[in-house]
């Protein structure tokens, strides 16, 4: 395993466009900032203002604005890749850590859409804006349902798979008494970014009945030590999916807004991610929901199997 492999979760979850661009620039970026003792949550916080400042750059009719609005995107985009690099080099891993990158990632999106909403405002007929609300808003939250699941089901692939010490996978049961037992009076920012977190989880939970039902038997059934012919089925299941997961993520609607930006068609981008990523995400969730079920089914085969020899 190289150096810079060595700061992946795991190479089976990670994209093409990671893999050969945003690893290695931010394996580079992330050394120096090991060597400067700058911290992986410091980091997220600089990428959170270079990519709302991107967003600016994109509500002006304007090609060489868009296009640096656009490059601060991928510096963004790329400090983003270098705190979970740093976070894994420095092995300074953290929850609120985890919880304040999603939510940068959301802010910076936030700007984004705000400001290519305010520009098709300006820039199409006064009757036209009710429907450009809609079509935002529902941009909006389809682009939270697909990036929420993608990183659900990345991280339950890396815990049945990888290592279940590499996964950031956690039920809404243990976020919420977490939530519950911090003080908002003594630690106000973390009792609000649980809160985010737990809203998060939920989200990922409630399009994924099947996988609960498994992620379930299989932490009761097994506990932390996963065998291994359950990694080996869950791999040959699941492995093809992270393909159609990595169009759900960043990079995929990233290029394609910059395309719909540079030629200034921005209710293409929306209708692309309403419709057709939105589609991708169905077909391919519906799939997973299906495997889960077979693999449940799997598990509590052998456990009868065992049931029976113990009994006789």
């Amino acid at each position: 395993m190289s150096q810079i492999e060595s700061t992946y979760k795991a190479r089976d979850v990670e994209e093409t466009i990671d893999i050969y661009f945003y690893r290695p620039i931010g394996y580079v970026i992330a050394h120096g900032c090991r060597t400067l003792g700058i911290t992986p949550n410091i980091v997220t916080i600089v990428s959170i203002f270079i990519g709302v400042t991107g967003g600016h750059l994109l509500y002006y009719r304007d090609v060489t604005l868009n296009a640096y609005g656009i490059l601060l995107w991928v510096i963004a985009d790329t400090l983003d890749s270098v705190d979970g690099q740093l976070a894994r080099m420095t092995n300074h891993k953290s929850k609120i850590g985890r919880i304040l990158d999603g939510l940068g990632g959301n802010i910076m999106f936030l700007s984004i859409y705000g400001h290519l909403f305010a520009r098709m405002v300006v820039t199409f007929p006064d009757m036209w804006w009710p429907l450009l609300v809609v079509f935002v808003l529902a941009s909006g939250f389809s682009h939270s349902v697909q990036s929420a699941l993608a990183d659900y089901y990345r991280n339950a692939y890396l815990k049945f798979v990888v290592d279940p010490m590499k996964s950031e996978l956690e039920g809404a049961e243990e976020i919420r008494k977490e939530y519950q037992a911090t003080s908002f009076v003594e630690h106000p920012i973390r009792k609000i970014l649980l809160r985010v977190y737990l809203n998060y989880t939920v989200e990922q939970e409630a399009f994924s009945k099947n996988f609960q039902k498994l992620r379930r038997r299989v932490d009761e059934v097994f506990g932390a030590k996963i065998p291994a012919w359950f990694s080996d089925e869950y791999r040959r299941m699941n492995k093809p999916l992270m393909k159609y997961y990595a169009v759900l993520t960043t990079n995929t609607r990233m290029i394609v807004m910059s395309i719909c930006v540079i030629i200034d068609r921005l209710p293409l981008y929306f209708l692309v991610e309403i419709v057709v990523i939105n589609a991708i995400m169905v077909l391919v969730t519906r799939h997973q929901e299906k495997l889960s079920a077979r693999l449940l089914g799997m598990v509590d085969e052998r456990v009868n199997v065992v049931t029976e020899r113990v009994m006789v």
